[in-house]
């Protein structure tokens, strides 16, 4: 059986903050603001897998009302969202996603990015798809208030099971 996830997360930027994406620090004067590490792309990347496999949102899990999750390692997020899943018997047939963001210019970092949600996904490279665009100014990612990730995914179960 095969299943489609979705998700698109929103971070405003603010100048100082650290700007991880993907599990990768890039080098920003601005960096996404979050009660988490604010890595936009893991969040989007977690949520579209929950979805895929029916449970919901990145907040049912990982609720900000929840002191741990503060400034929490989205990397780790996850983590746990693939270990879950993966016990219940899905796996990642592949993953496309799209980053908006006006700046900083981001193929310097796709391989390392792609390369870092290889590793946790446990799949192989060829199966993620890490895309950038901009917004050409306009728009709060235009001018440079926010940055947006997108995630689609397509998980695979032998076995229909409900979690």
């Amino acid at each position: 059986m095969m299943r489609v996830g979705f998700s698109k997360d929103v971070h405003p930027l603010e100048k100082g903050k650290p700007f991880i994406l993907g599990g990768v620090k890039i080098d920003h004067e601005k960096g996404p603001v979050g009660y988490s590490d604010g890595d936009c792309l893991m969040h989007a990347i977690a949520e579209s897998i929950l979805g895929a496999v029916g449970l919901g949102d990145l907040g049912r899990f990982f609720p900000e009302d929840d002191p741990k999750y503060k400034d929490y390692d989205s990397s780790l997020i996850l983590e746990e969202v693939i270990n879950y899943v993966t016990s219940k018997g899905y796996h990642i047939a592949n993953l496309d996603t799209m980053i908006s963001l006006e700046k900083p210019k981001l193929r310097p970092y796709v391989k390392k990015i792609r390369k870092r949600i290889a590793d946790i996904l446990d799949i192989d490279e060829k199966r993620i798809s890490i895309k950038a665009t901009t917004f050409e100014g306009l728009g709060i990612v235009g001018e440079e208030k926010a940055i947006i990730c997108e995630a689609i995914v397509l998980v695979e179960n032998d076995v229909f099971m409900m979690l």
